[in-house]
């Protein structure tokens, strides 16, 4: 049996291959898909598909109906989420990306540091399994293949 695990969280760094490479050596049978990482193609990809928009405010619509489209086909052809929140960045499209997964009664992972314990309460209640580091995610899915 593999599991398709989609990986929600920010871009920003490289948190998703640290976990895949990890995943690797453990030998667990995983494939990951995941919001596009490319912050630019993301950004970009309304106008290069739909052509130039008048303004910002049309460029993001045209590259959110995109990206929203992408994310909801893979997460709904994935068996399991692990959303990560870090401290560095702004969660935004985590939070979005975790309750979508939850909305769709899709297994979910939630990986946050013990700091942002209060302001994720309602979705940790909400996940199945809340942890605070990628290594105990990893530890959650290892566990289903024993």
């Amino acid at each position: 049996m593999e599991l398709t695990v989609y990986l929600a969280g920010q871009i920003h760094d490289n948190w998703r291959e640290e976990l895949k490479e990890k995943a690797k050596q453990k030998g667990l049978p995983l494939k990951f898909v995941a919001p596009q990482t490319n912050h630019d193609r993301s950004d970009d990809i309304g106008e290069a598909i739909l052509g130039n928009q008048p303004d910002n405010l049309y460029r993001d619509d045209a590259a959110s109906s995109i990206n929203n489209l992408r994310t909801e086909v893979l997460m709904q052809k994935s068996d399991v989420v692990i959303a990560l929140f870090g401290e560095k960045y702004k969660q935004w499209n985590t939070a979005m990306d975790a309750s979508a997964a939850l909305t769709l009664n899709k297994p979910t992972i939630l990986v946050r540091p013990e700091s942002l314990i209060h302001p994720l309460k309602e979705l940790s209640n909400k996940a199945n399994v809340t942890v605070e580091t990628v290594d105990q995610a990893l530890e959650v899915l290892q566990y289903i293949f024993e």
